[in-house]
């Protein structure tokens, strides 16, 4: 797979319905002798980068498979985006969610017009059951990461950041699936090759960095974490797992209490939402700060989308 040609493609599609998020200084984050630069991801439509690989997704898409329409699982992120891109580009989906999702993401999902099922307890089985679904009645399944033109979608934000601030030294992405890791690594070093990219994961769901350390996809259990965005397993056949072995330079691994504490930073400082899965990016960045001395550091703010329950508890 051709990474940096798939961002590309992308890039030439999106920015009709996907906006060009900033690259800002944090000053929250940043010192004399260390600049920290946040891509607010958390000001993307949906309030989530997921947008940029659902609209070039669907906007890849031949004219049989708009007929055919679209089926993705999602608790989260990734069925808002799926929703809002289904409205604004006219094609017709559906986002199956399990029967325990969070009330607050099924509103979401429905503020966008999604057109919403229920099947299901966990992801797995609401996966399993809309992949079933879309081969029974002949739709597409979208993944949420595990497609290259979702890839493609999601590596635009590193195609921002390098137009943006092109002498960067290093990035630092929370990884759950691996989409947007696959795609902003993928193209950064085929632009720099000696950008570090840090990849940064939650210790309580840490599968793609264990994955890498025992030289395949693992099925391992999760437990409860602030980055739900991150949170779980990936397919065993993920097209992200090479990606991330290949352009990943360093996995780092916070706990809750670090998490938190960096969220409750960035809500400081810069005044702005942010959820679990941007603050294990930031805490990986204060983790590390002594080995970033004398450089320019960027981190993706990859979301807002927290519920008031969490945003109480971080708090």
């Amino acid at each position: 797979m051709d990474i940096a040609a798939e961002v590309h493609r992308a890039a030439a599609r999106i920015y009709d319905v996907v906006r060009e998020t900033p690259l800002d200084l944090l000053v929250g984050f940043s010192d004399e002798q260390c600049e920290v630069y946040g891509k607010l991801e958390n000001l993307q439509h949906t309030g989530s980068f997921k947008l940029r690989g659902a609209v070039n997704k669907l906007m890849s898409l031949d004219a049989e498979q708009r007929h055919a329409g679209c089926v993705t699982a999602s608790t989260g992120n990734h069925g808002a985006a799926m929703a809002y891109a289904f409205s604004k580009l006219g094609l017709k989906g559906m986002v199956f969610v399990p029967e325990t999702a969070a009330k607050t993401k099924v509103e979401a999902i429905r503020r966008y017009g999604g057109d919403l099922k229920f099947h299901g307890v966990d992801g797995a089985q609401t996966e399993r059951f809309a992949r079933e679904f879309a081969e029974a009645n002949g739709m597409l399944y979208v993944s949420p990461y595990n497609d290259p033109q979702i890839i493609g979608g999601q590596g635009t934000v590193g195609l921002e950041m390098h137009r943006q601030r092109p002498n960067l030294d290093a990035v630092f992405v929370a990884v759950g699936g691996g989409g947007l890791m696959s795609g902003i690594a993928g193209f950064l070093k085929s632009v720099n090759p000696n950008i570090q990219i840090y990849g940064c994961q939650p210790a309580n769901s840490a599968v793609m960095a264990h994955s890498i350390e025992a030289g395949h996809v693992i099925d391992e259990e999760s437990l409860p974490t602030l980055s739900d965005g991150t949170a779980g397993g990936m397919d065993l056949d993920s097209i992200t797992f090479e990606p991330c072995r290949d352009f990943v330079d360093e996995w780092i691994l916070v706990d809750e209490q670090e998490i938190a504490e960096a969220m409750r930073k960035f809500m400081q400082s810069q005044h702005q939402l942010l959820e679990g899965s941007a603050g294990v990016a930031l805490a990986a960045v204060d983790r590390v700060r002594d080995a970033l001395q004398g450089k320019r550091v960027a981190t993706v703010i990859c979301g807002a989308n927290i519920s008031l329950d969490t945003l109480k508890q971080v708090l």
